[in-house]
């Protein structure tokens, strides 16, 4: 596919993800080209990219929204789409995106989101730094623009937004609760990072204020409840993603 034929670019970003990657990438076929950014990977990863796509650009970096953005950059499509190696488009998705690109005149969609925690679907209470229940994810080239942190960057747009496309992608978020603990600390530690740096973290007080007010917001407003044990455990996990990550910025050194 020439840059001059190519509408639609699939993207993702990736380090060490050679359990997960071929699964992903079988499913994005309905692109015109599909970019790998291959972040610092010492396992297989490139070689079972290679098998779908020669688009790979190897480098390493530091910060999410800057490989992020890498990515985006490589992508010679006029809209781009965006994915993760835990990610799987169904096949009503794919037909939605083509369609989509093809009629709309906003330059950017939500892409809504159904995750699962091992083989059980979890659909609502996710948010509030600790999970996506939808994500910017088809856009206009040049109308998303990842911020400089390292978990959760912070987004910027340009143009107008449209509809949220109907069907949703499969997220396997975490194996299990383990999974879940384990992600809590990767995160939490990243955010720390960035609140060393940046100076951005908050008080005391108001994060533990917080754990309060973004529990009852998941387990609550956002309906958390409906996933029984499930929301109460997402309910917790977001609650204290702020103190957690403060008081690593706060008591730790790196």
């Amino acid at each position: 596919m020439t840059a001059e034929k190519c509408v639609l670019s699939a993207v993702i970003s990736i380090r060490n993800e050679e359990a997960q990657l071929a699964a992903c990438l079988e499913r994005l076929s309905f692109a015109d080209e599909i970019v790998v950014l291959l972040d610092d990977c010492s396992d297989g990863s490139r070689d079972i990219a290679a098998q779908f796509t020669d688009r790979l650009i190897d480098g390493n970096w530091s910060v999410e929204g800057d490989r992020r953005n890498a990515g985006i950059e490589a992508c010679r499509g006029e809209w781009i789409f965006e994915i993760d190696a835990d990610e799987r488009v169904p096949d009503a998705l794919a037909a939605e995106i083509r369609a989509t690109i093809a009629t709309t005149t906003s330059d950017w969609h939500g892409i809504r989101v159904d995750n699962y925690i091992g083989d059980h679907r979890v659909r609502y209470g996710w948010g509030a730094s600790y999970g996506k229940n939808q994500y910017p994810g088809l856009f206009r080239k040049g109308a998303k623009v990842w911020g400089r942190q390292r978990v959760h960057p912070a987004l910027t747009f340009t143009g107008t937004e449209g509809a949220p496309l109907t069907h949703r992608i499969d997220h396997y978020v975490d194996r299990n609760i383990s999974d879940m603990i384990r992600r809590l600390d990767s995160y939490t530690t990243a955010r720390a990072r960035d609140i060393r740096e940046n100076g951005d973290g908050g008080s005391y007080a108001r994060n533990l204020r917080r754990i309060f007010s973004r529990s009852w917001k998941c387990y609550v407003s956002r309906k958390g409840y409906r996933e029984g044990r499930y929301g109460v455990l997402i309910a917790i996990f977001a609650g204290l993603y702020p103190i957690l990550s403060y008081l690593k910025a706060t008591l730790e050194e790196n």
